[in-house]
């Protein structure tokens, strides 16, 4: 039998969590009448169960997936491999790479064989692990029970992904086998490769049963400067050619911003043109887990992007904590730009949801609260670790106040989820880790180190699982502390973004006098904006 994956749920020292792992050998007799009742009761189901893998008919096996608690069947992600280690996907199922979608039951006809497989529904479910072997002529079901470890939207907190890129009939279904609540599609894209737009139903915003809602008009908008996501579009936009930074962006961001509700995301944040557009006060938000954050692996370079010191950052991780230092930055020079998350699935093998963002919302959940209290940075980004942040009764986003010239204390209360193995947590203050937490040690306690302030400043907290084939984490947004003088405004950070500007503006080659009048003008502004946070800096 296979070992099965952790899970814990930690406050203040709670027991572990172990999902359960079976193994079976296809086509052995039966040999107690519940379990011939039991076959019986699944056969009878397998009229309505999805068409099976395109493999020769050797051996069959139905699997029936519920909810532990409720014994109500659910839908999830299978992740099926034959012994030499190749995928198996039916047909007739949302599928994407290496996995496919079981909508509570499916028929999976196989060649005689090994196999393995892994059930997942989010990170708050336990992860089932097995494998069987399929003998000649063999004719079998399985029921399989998901145990939730953890129920986040039960405490307020709901998951959305901001980078999602799958067919539009798919989304419910996808949405419910990744316990997901909020996805904005994005049905429309400007990439030479990108696909004709999907049809689009009359009503743009779908509310499902869970509380789960889709917009289904979102456009993502790729040129050489970076990649925005538009969401929440009520009108479609035409948005020109990826290879050029002709017109200037600002034109197309008038148009989304002229569309009541749009949502403005950078998909990275070492996007070349991000500090520009951060200037210009055109990002409602900044995915700092993106898409090259993989399940497997990890892209380790920044195409297209101001590219990162290698030697400071190298390896899987590299591409991740570069973008956490930009993101950092943009919160030294006194800027409450919220954090997201977008798995890119459908241009990435990633799963829906797979990098998400909860979002905390008091009472009923609607699609527009949660957007208003992710405004407000009210979130909790994660491809792994779960975390419940709260600091004297105060979710993420934040801004303590304190008396100049006094020290202040401050005890980041937490309830923490892992189902890997994580050994440290990491207070960051001002963009650098001040405390690391041996995870055993506040697994004991339940109890943080304070962090002190006696000026401006913030602060979060992030828990890196052990991982070396990617980089899987969980992150607050950040709180903020107010002495008497205002926002902390670092002089470093803020010259860091100057030089990026500069830099980028030497790379414009637009033959056109006009339009690089246009372009460069954009820049120009910039480059004042920073020099200007440079000029009143109040911080080193």
């Amino acid at each position: 039998m296979d070992k099965p994956a952790r899970y814990v749920n930690s406050h203040a020292g709670p027991p572990d969590f172990r999902p359960t792992a079976f193994d079976c050998q296809m086509g052995r007799p039966r040999s107690t009448n519940a379990q011939k009742r039991s076959l019986a009761l699944l056969m009878a189901l397998l009229a309505i169960m999805s068409d099976p893998v395109d493999a020769a008919n050797d051996g069959q096996l139905a699997i029936k997936v519920v909810d532990r608690a409720t014994g109500k069947p659910i839908a999830c992600r299978m992740h099926l491999k034959n012994a030499t280690g190749r995928p198996r996907i039916p047909k007739k199922v949302p599928s994407l790479d290496d996995h496919f979608v079981v909508a509570g039951e499916i028929l999976l006809k196989l060649p005689t064989g090994n196999y393995t497989f892994e059930l997942e529904r989010g990170p708050e479910y336990k992860i089932v692990t097995g494998h069987f072997t399929i003998a000649n002529f063999a004719d079998d079901a399985k029921l399989v029970e998901l145990e939730r470890g953890a129920d986040l939207a039960a405490e307020g907190w709901w998951s959305g992904d901001l980078d999602v890129h799958r067919p539009l009939k798919d989304m419910e279904l996808l949405m419910q086998a990744e316990d997901l609540h909020v996805t904005p599609l994005l049905t429309l894209r400007n990439e030479p490769n990108a696909p004709p737009s999907a049809n689009l139903p009359k009503e743009l915003l779908s509310r499902w049963e869970e509380d789960r809602f889709c917009h289904f008009l979102g456009a993502q908008h790729a040129r050489p400067g970076g990649t925005l996501s538009y969401f929440n579009l009520s009108s479609p936009l035409k948005l020109g050619p990826s290879n050029t930074d002709c017109p200037p962006i600002l034109q197309t961001l008038e148009k989304v911003r002229a569309q009541p509700g749009a949502w403005i995301d950078a998909t990275k944040p070492f996007w070349w043109d991000v500090p520009m557009l951060v200037a210009l006060g055109q990002l409602d938000s900044i995915q700092v887990l993106h898409s090259h954050l993989g399940r497997t692996k990890s892209v380790t370079h920044e195409a297209n992007g101001k590219p990162r010191d290698v030697k400071r950052y190298p390896g899987v991780s590299g591409n991740a904590l570069w973008s956490q230092e930009i993101y950092f930055h943009l919160l030294n020079c006194g800027l409450r730009i919220p954090p997201t998350a977008g798995s890119g699935s459908g241009l990435t093998s990633n799963p829906v949801g797979y990098n998400r963002v909860y979002v905390h919302v008091e009472g009923e959940l609607t699609y527009e609260k949660w957007w208003e209290n992710l405004r407000a940075g009210r979130v909790m980004l994660t491809n792994g670790p779960l975390l419940r942040p709260t600091v004297r009764g105060e979710l993420p986003g934040h801004t303590f106040r304190i008396e100049e010239g006094k020290t202040e204390e401050f005890e980041l209360g937490l309830t923490l989820s892992i189902r890997e193995p994580v050994t440290y947590l990491e207070i960051i203050k001002n963009g650098r880790v001040v405390d690391e937490i041996r995870f055993e040690d506040y697994r004991q306690s339940g109890r943080l180190p304070k962090i002190r302030f006696d000026s401006s400043g913030w602060f979060l907290l992030r828990v890196v699982a052990e991982q070396s084939k990617t980089y899987r984490f969980g992150m607050t947004g950040p709180y903020f502390v107010e002495a008497g003088y205002g926002p902390r405004i670092s002089k470093s950070s803020a010259q860091f973004f100057l030089d990026w500007v500069v830099e980028r503006a030497r790379q414009f080659q637009i033959d056109d006098p006009q339009q690089r009048r246009e372009v460069l003008e954009l820049h120009r502004k910039a480059r004042d904006f920073w020099q200007n946070l440079v000029n009143k800096a109040n911080a080193e």
